[in-house]
């Protein structure tokens, strides 16, 4: 409890933000800068959400930087079957994150440089964030063409989004976070943004495309590190600060007491899947089987990830009806997941007759229905 008591107060922070791996680096009352150690997006996102709820901002300003492993993370009230490849980043070992902010979704890899302003509500100005990023690019390369938008996105060569924003209002805290392409795998970008799942009809919030290129393309001398360095100089300035960054290492319980906790809630299917608004699917299966197609039409009602209701048609005859209805009826309730629905279609499966060609027909459509999760 002591310790906590020390946490609401912002000036004690910098001998609190102190890491064995990296030491202490003194700032001035005004505000502070760091970066997290850890290439982890759970445990970034994780860092963001300690912040916002246990600083107290009002004396002190925070710059926080950070660099994920291949991620995809979508806002708050968003759609993963809608806003990405689920599929994909299940093959490429992509991660899925859910952020705390609204917005749009975007993809993070170690070429994608993450900045959170932190201030109080009062304080809070997302535009003046952005301008000091481009400030900060222009005084490090100044043939860059670059310029905040309306929308709050940061153009380069007045065509292509460098930077997308998202912000999170609290009662009296607030944070902006926006990205910055360096040098992302931009092939592995389009690939995993785009969702292959047809018929979804959903009141979630929808991301808006745009083109992108990377700031290395323009200018290959450049380095993520160089970048860091040149924002958090920019910012230091502007805030009267010493430019130095605090590096933190954001599994240190010792430093930031909980913060492991909110790592996991952040792992969780509840959270990455069942805070989903509630969305339907509706599509047509084109199944292949012994050379002829077969369409199967497929209507699920899902709320909180899970499927609410569903129903199933198929040729007639092709599937004893007893046993698709069982399906239905054991999908009724289940998670929005592949591995679950597997799971449940090969207990039914042993339950039925030993016949080759009722497995190997069984075994397609559920194949069939696990291409929708």
């Amino acid at each position: 409890m002591v310790l906590q008591s020390l946490l609401k107060n912002c000036l004690q922070l910098p001998c609190i933000l102190r890491t064995p791996k990296a030491g202490f680096r003194s700032t001035t009352p005004g505000g502070l800068i760091i970066q997290s150690v850890s290439n982890d997006v759970y445990q970034n996102l994780a860092i963001e959400d300690w912040i916002h709820d246990h600083m107290d901002l009002e004396n002190q300003q925070v710059l926080f930087l950070w660099r994920n492993s291949p991620a995809v993370v979508i806002g708050r009230h968003q759609n993963p079957w809608q806003e990405c490849n689920l599929r994909l980043m299940r093959q490429k070992n992509i991660k899925l994150a859910r952020r705390r902010s609204g917005g749009g979704t975007v993809y993070h890899d170690l070429g994608n440089i993450n900045l959170t302003f932190f201030t109080t509500r009062r304080k809070y100005e997302r535009l003046a964030n952005l301008k000091l990023v481009v400030k900060a690019l222009k005084a490090l390369r100044p043939q860059l063409e670059v310029h905040v938008t309306d929308r709050y996105d940061i153009l380069l060569d007045r065509q292509y989004k460098i930077s997308g924003t998202a912000a999170k209002l609290g009662r009296a805290t607030a944070y902006h976070h926006c990205t910055l392409l360096c040098n992302s795998n931009k092939f592995v970008l389009s690939s995993v943004l785009k969702s292959p799942y047809k018929g979804i009809k959903s009141n979630a919030t929808p991301s808006v495309s745009a083109s992108v290129k990377n700031l290395f393309e323009e200018d290959p001398s450049l380095t993520c590190e160089t970048l860091l360095d040149a924002i958090a100089e920019e910012y230091a300035t502007q805030h009267q600060m010493d430019p130095r960054i605090t590096l933190i290492n954001p599994a240190d319980e010792t430093v930031l007491p909980g913060i492991n906790t909110k790592a996991k809630e952040l792992q969780t299917w509840e959270w990455l899947y069942g805070k989903t608004p509630k969305f339907s699917v509706s599509t047509c299966l084109n199944m292949v089987y012994k050379g002829s197609v077969l369409d199967v039409k497929v209507n699920m009602d899902v709320k909180h990830g899970r499927i609410e209701a569903c129903s199933i048609d198929l040729p007639e005859q092709w599937l004893p009806p007893a046993l698709c209805g069982e399906l239905v009826k054991s999908l009724t309730g289940s998670r929005l997941c592949p591995n679950e629905t597997t799971t449940l279609a090969m207990a039914l499966l042993r339950v039925c007759p030993q016949d080759e060609e009722l497995h190997s027909r069984w075994n397609l459509l559920c194949e069939n229905i696990t291409t929708l999760m």
